[in-house]
Parts: structure tokens; sequence; C-alpha cells
């Protein structure tokens, strides 16, 4: 008697522990959106999202199809970003910064000279720093999965090579739609012009502008070489780059489906930065084969800008909030191991 009980026992345990351990897949439906972002295919930016797209597809049982819209075909960040919040789009990647405009604590992301490298940043990103900006995101009815890297942005210009700080007076550069670009390049005697990514090759080929600032993977990937003579290794900033996605799309999704996007955001994550930093390298000497003249400051010329843009660092410290910029260096001081 106590033997068929025993088998019965265990032939009604054996499909319950089968449930209970069995794939999330089945909670996962089927869904389809769009990804946007401003750079074109080839770029570290759009490998993550291809990267993304792979991960979504493997983890969700070929369930959930993300479209990718690289090229900025969708339109500038700061228009994704709206298209985002009104579930027009579901997905973007863009500079951490420019959502300064949404939350402001994300201007300290913008803060020149901040990270000493790429590691450095993620650190910081990737910790409680990044996650405490994160937290605030929601309210604007955009959610972040995961920091991606844009990289160190470099100088480049049309009218004369610049090796030290007055060289850079007078020269109408490009920056990114952001407050703190804007005034850095002011408060170095160049003349800011925001625009949008998208409209960025146009305004140096028609000579609207002088020249820009972009990482050097940016220079290669869009061809920038073709219409700027002079490229100077400045350094000046580090873009971490968010991953976002609508808020009206996340709160339709189940926990199982939400478990789908973190996870593929964070491995494709890895896989970006790795990609970002190597063809980071690579890109320098392809722009010194291209014909464009590549020089370097020297640390004296570095301290001189470092100098140069501190009252902006003091200035912008008070707008974006005195508790979010003690965060940020005391956790770069953890990170140095200070």
């Amino acid at each position: 008697m106590m033997n068929r009980l025993t088998k019965l026992a265990l032939g009604l345990a054996l499909p319950i522990a089968l449930l209970a351990s069995g794939p999330a897949m089945a909670e996962i439906r089927q869904h389809s959106l769009k990804f946007a972002a401003a750079n074109n295919k080839g770029h570290p930016q759009v490998m993550g999202m291809e990267k993304f797209a792979e991960l979504v597809k493997e983890k969700s049982g070929g369930k959930i199809e993300v479209k990718l819209f690289p090229g900025g075909v969708l339109g500038g960040d700061v228009q994704t970003v709206s298209a985002l919040q009104g579930g027009v789009i579901e997905m973007t990647v863009l500079n951490a910064g420019i959502l300064a405009s949404n939350v402001k604590q994300f201007g300290a992301v913008d803060l020149p000279f901040l990270f000493n490298s790429g590691e450095e940043a993620d650190k910081v990103m990737d910790g409680a720093f990044g996650t405490s900006l994160m937290k605030l995101l929601p309210d604007t009815g955009l959610v972040g999965l995961a920091y991606w890297e844009l990289g160190f942005r470099n100088l480049t210009n049309n009218r004369h090579p610049v090796t030290k700080l007055e060289d850079i007076k007078g020269l109408k550069i490009r920056t990114i739609q952001s407050p703190i670009p804007i005034e850095l390049f002011n408060s170095l005697g160049a003349n800011a012009v925001p625009l949008p990514y998208t409209e960025l090759y146009t305004a140096l080929e028609t000579g609207t502008v002088d020249g820009q600032e972009n990482p050097a993977a940016n220079i290669i990937n869009a061809k920038f070489f073709e219409v700027q003579k002079y490229m100077t290794i400045t350094r000046h900033q580090y873009n971490p780059q968010i991953v976002l996605i609508s808020k009206k799309f996340w709160d339709g999704l189940n926990d199982e489906e939400k478990a789908v996007f973190e996870a593929a955001a964070t491995e494709a994550r890895d896989y970006q930065r790795k990609v970002s930093r190597e063809l980071d390298a690579k890109a320098i000497e392809e722009i010194k084969k291209t014909g464009m003249e590549v020089a370097e400051l020297s640390p004296e010329e570095t301290q001189k800008l470092r100098d140069a843009v501190k009252p902006l660092v003091d200035k912008f410290a008070a707008q974006i909030g005195a508790e979010t910029v003690t965060q940020l260096f005391k956790e770069l001081d953890t990170v140095r191991g200070k």
C-alpha cells in the first residue's frame, strides 16, 4: 500500500516540479519593436544594437523581434527621446548626458575631463551612481536598461592645426544638444553650435561650422575625414551611452519579458564596450591614413584646457545638484583607490 502511495505522490510531484522549473518562455508573448539610433551601421553603437537584437530573439525563443533603425532615419536623439516618451518608438541608445534636459542630474556625466579611462567609467556607471540616475527616469516616461559607451571625444576642424588652447579661439564647433558641451567650447574661446548629429556632415561640408568633436570611431564611420583636415586628440569628454526603453511599452511587459530585455542589454553592454575600445584604437590609425593631420596635446596644454574649464565644472555642479556631483566624485575616488 505504502509503495503505491509513494508512486502516486511521485507521479503527482513530477509534473508540479516540471512546471516550477520549466522555461519562463511559456510566459513570453509575441512582440515587435523599433530600436533607433543616430550612428550608422558598422559603428560600435550599432554593433551593440545588433548583438542586443540577437540576444532578445534567442532569450525569447524567437517571440520578441527587435527591428533596428540606425543612421538617424527616425530622427535625431532629442526627437527620438520624445518619440519614446510618447510610445511611438520603443527603444533608443544615446549619450547619457543628453538626458540632462529631462533629468538635470544626468548632466554630471558630461563634465569635462571626468574619467581617465573607459574601465573607470564602467565601474562608476555600473555601480551605485549610474543606478541612482536610472531610478530618476521612469517619472519622465523612460526606463534605462544599461550603460554602453561612445567613448572619448576629440576635436577636428577645417581651418588650422590645434596644438594649444589659443588655437581653439574663434572656431565654430558643432556640439551635441546639451548645456555642458556648449558652454565647454564657449569657455575655450570657440563658438559652440549645437546641432543634431544627423545634420553634422552637411554642416561641415557647407562650412556652416568649422569643426566638431566626437570619438575617433565616429570620425571614420560618418566619413568626417572627407570634410575635415585636422584632428587633435583632446579626450576632453567621455560619453557613456544609455540604452532606453519607452515606459509605455515597458509597463505592458510581464516580468519574464522584462527579464529578457534586462539580460540582453547587460550582455550586449560587455560586447559593445569591448568592440568600442578595440575600434577606437584602430580608428586613429585609419584617420591618419585618410590624410588628416593628427596632433596630440602636450600634458602642459591639456592642463591649460583643464584649468580653463574649472569654472564651468563649479557652475554646473551647482545646477546639477551638489549631492549628485559629490556622490560622483566620491565614487571616482573609491574606484581610484583614494
